[in-house]
Parts: C-alpha cells; sequence; structure tokens
C-alpha cells in the first residue's frame, strides 16, 4: 500500500467550503438571538459558541481518525473524510423556536441577565436531549427509516429550507440589496449554475470575500441601506468547561422535545444517507460509527456550552470531487474549534455582514428542497409539497406571535371571540389556529408527509394509523399545542398559559365593570349583556375556549383516520395510481389542441428540449 496523502490541494478548497459552512451557521445563530430577540451578545460569544465549536472539533477529529483507518483498512490512497460541521435547519431552528421564545419568557419572570443564563441552560439540555435520542437511534437507524415514508422525512426538512434557511437569509440579503445580491449573484453563478468562476477561484469564498469588501466599502458612505458601524475588535475568549448546568433547564427543555425530537431523527436519516452516499463514491465507512460520532459530537457539546447540534454534511463526494483528503477536516475541526475558545471566530462573525453570508444559506435551501423532490418517487411529490405547510404556518408564526402578546395581549382577545355570549367568531380564531398550526410543526409535517404518500401507494390502513398519531400527539400539545410557547398539557387542565390569562380576565372584567358603571351603556341592551358578562368573565371560561384547539383538532384527525379505514374496504381503493397524469399536478393532462388546417413546418425543436 501507498502511504495515505492525507493533506493534498484539494483540501484548501475543502476547508473553506467546510469552514465557511460553519461560520454563517453560527453568524445566523448570533444574529438571530442578538437582533431579533434581543439577547445578551456576551452570553452567545462566550457561553454558547465555545461549547458549539468543540462539538464540531470533536467530531471532525474523529471522523479525520476515521479517514485514516479507512485509507489504511481498504488500501485505498484516496479516502476523503466525511466533513461535519453544525446542522443547518436545526440551528436556525432551535435558534427561532427554544432559544428565542424560552428568553422571551423568561424575561417576564426575571431579569434580562438572568433569562439568559437560564436559556442558555435550556439550550444545553436540548442539545443533551439531542445527544441521547441521537444515540439511541444510531443503533436502529434503518428500522427509522422504515417506518417514516421518506417523503414525509424529506418534506419536513424541505419545508424548513423554504420557510426557515430560504426565506429569513433572503430578508437580510435584501436588508443591504448592494451588497446582498452581488454576494448571491456569485453563489447563483458559481454553485447553482455550476459556471467556473476565472482561475477556477471557490464560489463560495469569492461571494464572501468580494461582498464583504464591498460592504466597508460602501457602508460608511450610506450607500447599503442602513446605518454603518465599525465593528469592534474584539476577541470574545470563553473556554468549553464540561458543566452539569443543564440539568437547571432539563425540565423546561422537556417542553420543547416535539421540536428536539424530529430534529434529532432528521440528522440520523441524514447520517445514513450521507454515509451511504460515500460509499456508492468509494468511501466504505461504517454507518455505525458515523451515527455514533455525530450522537457524542452533539452530547459532548451540550456539556460543555454548546447550543447547535453537529451531523455530517451531505456532499462528501464533493469534497472528494474537489480532491480533498483527511486535512480539510483536521484544518476546519482546530480552525472552529479554536476559534470558540480564543474568541476569533465570534471577531469573523461581528466583521462579516449577515447580508454576505445569506446567499450561503440560500443555496443550502435550494439544495435541500431540490433534493426532496428528486429522491422521492414522481407519485410522492405531492406528500413533499403538502409536508412545507406546517413550516410555513411555523414562519407566519414567528411574525405574528410578538403582535399577540403583552402588552396587547391579543392572544387572549382573540379566545374571547369563542366565549358564549361574548365572542362572535363562527370558526376557531384565525391567529389562534396559526399558532397552533406552527407548533411542533416538524413532526406535523413528517405525518402529514406520510399521511399523503401512504394514500398514493393505497395503503389506507397505514395512512389511517399515522392520523390516529397524529391525533394522539395533538390532544396532548406535542402537536398543535395552544400554548403560544409550543408546551405540552393535559387539554382538560389548562391548556392556555395562566400568566397570560390572568390578567387578561382582571383587566377586562375591570373594564367592563366601568363601561357598565357609565350612563351610554343601558341605552343598547345587547352591548349591556355583553358587558354584564364580561365583568363577569372567569379564567375557566377562557381555558374552555382555548381547549377547542386540542379537542377540534383531535376529532378532526380521529374522523379522516376512520374514513380512509372506511375507504380502505372499497375495491376503488385498490386502484393503481395513474402515474401517466404526473406532470399535471395529479390531474388529467390538458387537452391536445386542435390539429392545424395546414401542417407547420418542422422546427428542430422536440418538446423534450
Amino acid at each position: 500500500m501507498k502511504r495515505y496523502r492525507w493533506f493534498v490541494a484539494g483540501d484548501l478548497n475543502g476547508f473553506f467550503g467546510l469552514m465557511f459552512d460553519n461560520l454563517t451557521v453560527l453568524a445566523f445563530l448570533s444574529g438571530i438571538l442578538v437582533f431579533v430577540f434581543d439577547f445578551p451578545a456576551e452570553i452567545v460569544y462566550t457561553k454558547m459558541f465555545p461549547g458549539t465549536a468543540f462539538g464540531v472539533f470533536f467530531g471532525d477529529m474523529v471522523y479525520t481518525w476515521m479517514a485514516f483507518q479507512l485509507a489504511k483498512k481498504t488500501g485505498n490512497n484516496n479516502v476523503t473524510a466525511m466533513p461535519l460541521g453544525l446542522d443547518t435547519p436545526s440551528t436556525i431552528g432551535v435558534a427561532f423556536t427554544v432559544l428565542g421564545p424560552c428568553y422571551l419568557t423568561m424575561k417576564g419572570r426575571m431579569t434580562p441577565e438572568d433569562a439568559a443564563m437560564m436559556t442558555w441552560y435550556v439550550g444545553m439540555a436540548t442539545m443533551v436531549l439531542i445527544g441521547i435520542i441521537k444515540l439511541v437511534f444510531s443503533f436502529t437507524g434503518s428500522f427509522l427509516q422504515r417506518i417514516v415514508p421518506q417523503a414525509g422525512l424529506l418534506g419536513s426538512l424541505a419545508g424548513i429550507g423554504l420557510a426557515l434557511i430560504g426565506f429569513i437569509p433572503m430578508v437580510e440579503i435584501m436588508g443591504a440589496p448592494l451588497v446582498g445580491c452581488v454576494a448571491l449573484g456569485l453563489i447563483l453563478y458559481n454553485l447553482v449554475a455550476r459556471i467556473r468562476l476565472p482561475g477556477n477561484f471557490p464560489g463560495v469564498a469569492a461571494s464572501v470575500l468580494f461582498g464583504t469588501m464591498l460592504y466597508y466599502l460602501l457602508a460608511p458612505a450610506g450607500l447599503t441601506g442602513g446605518i454603518y458601524s465599525a465593528p469592534s475588535a474584539t476577541f470574545h475568549m470563553g473556554f468549553p468547561t464540561p458543566t452539569l448546568g443543564f440539568l437547571k433547564g432539563f425540565a423546561e427543555a422537556l417542553n420543547y422535545l416535539p421540536i428536539a425530537f424530529p430534529f434529532a431523527i432528521l440528522t440520523v436519516v441524514g447520517g445514513i444517507n450521507v454515509t451511504e452516499s460515500a460509499r456508492v463514491g468509494g468511501d466504505d465507512y461504517s454507518t455505525r460509527d458515523i451515527l455514533l460520532t455525530e450522537a457524542v459530537a452533539t452530547l459532548i457539546a451540550g456539556v460543555c456550552g454548546g447550543v447547535a447540534q453537529s451531523t455530517p454534511y451531505i456532499g462528501q463526494p464533493a469534497y472528494k470531487a474537489m480532491g480533498a483528503r483527511a486535512g480539510y477536516t483536521l484544518l476546519t475541526g482546530l480552525f472552529v474549534g479554536l476559534g470558540g475558545i480564543l474568541g476569533y471566530i465570534g471577531f469573523i462573525v461581528e466583521l462579516i455582514p449577515k447580508a454576505v453570508l445569506a446567499p450561503i444559506l440560500i443555496f443550502v435551501a435550494l439544495d435541500i428542497m431540490v433534493q426532496a423532490f428528486l429522491a422521492v418517487p414522481a407519485r410522492h411529490t405531492p406528500a413533499v409539497a403538502f409536508a412545507y405547510i406546517p413550516s410555513v404556518a411555523r414562519l407566519v408564526q414567528i411574525k405574528i406571535l410578538p403582535l399577540l402578546m403583552p402588552p396587547t395581549n391579543k392572544y387572549c382577545e382573540e379566545l374571547l371571540e369563542v366565549v358564549p355570549g361574548i365572542g362572535h367568531s363562527k370558526i376557531l380564531p384565525e391567529s389562534i389556529v396559526t399558532v397552533a398550526l406552527g407548533n411542533g410543526f416538524i413532526l406535523t409535517a413528517m405525518l402529514w408527509g406520510a399521511v399523503v404518500s401512504c394514500l398514493v401507494d393505497r395503503k389506507l390502513r397505514a395512512a389511517s394509523a399515522y392520523l390516529v398519531i397524529l391525533a394522539g400527539l395533538t390532544f396532548f400539545g406535542i402537536v398543535h399545542s395552544v400554548d403560544p410557547d409550543g408546551k405540552m398539557y393535559l387539554p382538560w387542565g389548562q391548556p392556555a398559559p395562566a400568566h397570560l390569562i390572568k390578567p387578561f380576565v382582571e383587566e377586562t372584567r375591570k373594564k367592563a365593570g366601568e363601561q357598565l358603571a357609565a350612563p351610554e351603556a343601558a341605552a343598547d341592551p345587547h352591548k349591556l349583556e355583553v358587558l354584564k358578562r364580561k365583568s363577569e368573565l372567569t379564567e375557566g371560561q377562557l381555558q374552555a375556549a382555548a381547549r377547542q384547539i386540542p379537542y377540534q383538532f383531535t376529532v378532526a384527525y380521529l374522523v379522516m383516520a376512520a374514513m380512509m379505514l372506511a375507504f380502505s374496504f372499497t375495491k376503488e381503493s385498490l386502484e393503481p395510481f395513474p402515474e401517466e397524469e404526473m406532470g399535471h399536478g395529479g390531474h388529467a393532462p390538458p387537452p391536445e389542441p386542435a390539429p392545424a388546417s395546414k401542417p407547420e413546418e418542422p422546427t428542430g425543436v422536440t418538446p423534450a428540449d
């Protein structure tokens, strides 16, 4: 056997690609927390970053060692290490659906500093939970793939790609359009259209370098659409010390288990697929070893203060095509790991404008969405598309939720609209339904996609079973929770948060009492009656209104399940899916145009062209 050439020129290209991927994810993690939720930046850089980066360091070091071992075992001098980095969908998802909302909730109970620390503990605990789930499923990943249809798994991930990884970065790009669109254009030109840059210069590096230079040329002159402030040359140092601090946030983290569980499952399934793609490319890694490494890396990150999970990246064959071996994972692990400790990662994240990094996430989002449609049979594409909807609901929920919370407390006003004798809404309030659709969105998307793919495959009883599972999860708020924070509950108890209900009831009764005392109140008998009922409003009435979500949604799923079970006994349900109609949205193909009166001259262009 020839000596393994673990570092070659292609490792530099691989390093820049993998390193910038991780920097981009960290930039959006900090950006979402600091700028969207007003989270203290110092805790992000000195508490969250070191442990998160250390998880990447550990995983990449192990994957580098595994490449050496595989080269020794097989005698293959061209083995490419498996790339490991921060998982983009779950990092952005956890920031928007766990860390941010948790911080806002905690701020209502304690000082902002204490709330930030408690949120950090919850984030650590969430990572430990994800690590444990991944550890368990490392041994049963294939079973998981068999019981959940691929359309549900990939559709839920693609929905995240559209709503969180695609839309939100696009807002960043258009927030500084001159800079953002130039960076986006380079990404689309090189990575999407696959057109080489002069000198075969890496597209990601060109986008980041040119975009950053352009920003610092234009921004001081006020030409980027915002107010320029020079970055501070501060290194936020912090050591990833193992701690049991996650135990302080464990109880609260259990409320976010419906979010953590699907994110863990998706990376396990992704790890299986990535390992298979590496095997096809000539590098036959042990699937279990790959999955165990990412699970342990996530656990280590959580125990050391990290709040983002790591995963083997899709595209190992692409790194192989670059000519990379094992040097690129070694360099990335060292750069990211040391950067989290010494603080230069935080400095670089602050230095590079988010409008410049955002196009990288747009490319990731496009890749995820396209792969979801290409990887499933054509007849399952409606299931993939249907699985997008809960992620869109989550995006809308993120945008409207601040408008529903105190000081406006529109959330409780919406519940009041379905209180008998007071409200006037003929259906469940739209904003409350949107909140419920967005909560547990990943599990919902996986199961919705599973239902549709089973129907397409004429597995009506399996579809019925998935609907029963949805009903059970809905009843206890694991999905479709009516609580704005997405917490689970016993529906016959208090599904709506008491800390919102109680002050609203007191304020409503007080205002109604004042209006009743006014002389003009008696002029309208109907209004007088409504005011009397408002003055006697109880917390139990609003909780009863909130219970309509779990009760109505659960019964609706059970009715659908019964329908599908009944249909499974009909002869029509055994008819095969009309494959010839695919390509027309599942509908009949459009009618052929009427023949021309005179034959047309051939153009040399066929429909396939």
